[in-house]
């Protein structure tokens, strides 16, 4: 990683909050994760791409002012964020982006003092419009805060966990013998998120993992969450994910690392014409190094 967001990790414990985790399907999913992975390079494979992906969202953001960032590299970040690329086509109009800009820079503003995430993220959230249309814009700004700096900030998207519908992977590897008819009481903020790594992580080094641990838990994550889609179909991505017999293609499409095209670089991502966005400089050559 770049020296610019290095930090030593922080260890963020929620006030009072207790995550009842099921160790049965946590165990469950990563012997499933480990042998999947096998048909097409190994897990390593996939948390090496995982930290190429971040390594791009830190060369973006962290240049010696995120101002600097244009939209061609943004749209080159967006494209590998799967719920943001297929439905933000709208906000790629230069009046719009100027907008998305600045939205991005009062995100990033402050970016090591984790304390003011949850803040920073409504006020994020909170810059566009509260609609359908606009579901996305958490999780894009759950992506641009983990991957510019994994270190300081879990995965905060949606399919980790939502509140306001009570789904995600928390759901899934939740200890409950009738999940679902549970009501999970657990606020999305930055402490539960970073409270849930913490459990993961600690999962993953009892079983033998000690090095890149933030992509590991994202790529268990990933695949937990893709065996919900696999199994019951994810209703604001069905239009994403189809069945497939690849056991890994809902979890590189979760991570946003699949289907762009190594030759030409064009991407799932529209532009506001209907053209596919093209990757271009370092992108290209992490999508490259991708696949």
């Amino acid at each position: 990683m770049l020296g610019f967001l290095q930090r030593k990790e922080k260890n963020v414990v929620a006030d009072e909050s207790v995550l009842d985790l099921s160790g049965s399907n946590l165990r469950r999913a990563f012997e499933h994760l480990t042998k999947a992975a096998e048909q097409t390079g190994g897990v390593e494979k996939y948390v090496g791409a995982i930290a190429l992906k971040s390594s791009l969202f830190e060369e973006i953001l962290a240049k010696d002012n995120v101002q600097e960032m244009n939209a061609d590299e943004f749209r080159d970040l967006a494209a590998f964020i799967t719920p943001v690329r297929r439905r933000m086509a709208g906000e790629m109009s230069e009046k719009n982006m100027a907008h998305l800009s600045k939205a991005i820079v009062a995100l990033m503003e402050g970016w090591d003092d984790v304390s003011t995430t949850d803040a920073r993220m409504a006020a994020f959230v909170g810059a566009f419009p509260e609609d359908k249309k606009h579901r996305w814009v958490r999780d894009l700004g759950a992506e641009i805060l983990h991957y510019a700096a994994p270190q300081c900030y879990p995965l905060m998207t949606r399919w980790v966990w939502d509140n306001k519908t009570g789904s995600g992977v928390l759901r899934e590897i939740w200890h409950s013998s009738r999940i679902d008819q549970e009501e999970i009481d657990v606020p999305d903020n930055f402490a539960n998120f970073a409270l849930l790594r913490d459990e993961i992580v600690g999962f993953l080094r009892t079983n033998g993992v000690f090095r890149n641990l933030e992509f590991y838990c994202d790529l268990l994550c990933a695949h937990i969450y893709a065996g919900y889609i696999n199994e019951m179909g994810g209703q604001y991505l069905r239009s994403e994910f189809v069945e497939c017999p690849d056991p890994m293609l809902h979890t590189r499409r979760m991570l946003g690392l699949d289907a762009i095209d190594t030759e030409t670089g064009r991407t799932r991502l529209k532009l506001i014409d209907g053209e596919a966005h093209t990757l271009g400089g370092e992108a290209l050559k992490t999508n490259q190094l991708l696949n």
